[in-house]
């Protein structure tokens, strides 16, 4: 399984301009051939950070991900929004539970 997390801040006043565009890329994602997890959230101490999850199947199911429409949609709009401090990183795991 291959697990995405980012973060990035969101310039004050534009998170109501960046909900449309989040949600349309989620629902998009949810729907891709070995999509497991695909989230967004607002920081709740500092809502000025988008967080974001996602859980892939695979690196083939990440990389065709990498190359859809909406993805590219995705990349344009955020370029518009000029987001700061932005983290990516990508881990291959496996799934383990924890004990409680």
């Amino acid at each position: 399984m291959i697990i995405v997390e980012a973060s990035a801040r969101i310039p004050d006043g534009t998170w109501e301009q960046a909900k449309p565009v989040m949600e349309a890329m989620i629902l998009a994602s949810r729907e891709e051939e070995g999509c497991v997890e695909y989230a967004y959230s607002l920081d709740i101490i500092d809502n000025s950070v988008m967080r974001v999850i996602e859980r892939w199947k695979d690196m083939d199911a990440l990389e065709f991900h990498f190359a859809t429409p909406h993805m590219a949609t995705f990349r344009a709009a955020l370029a518009e929004l000029a987001l700061t401090d932005l983290s990516i990183r990508m881990y291959d795991a496996e799934p383990q539970a924890l004990p409680i």
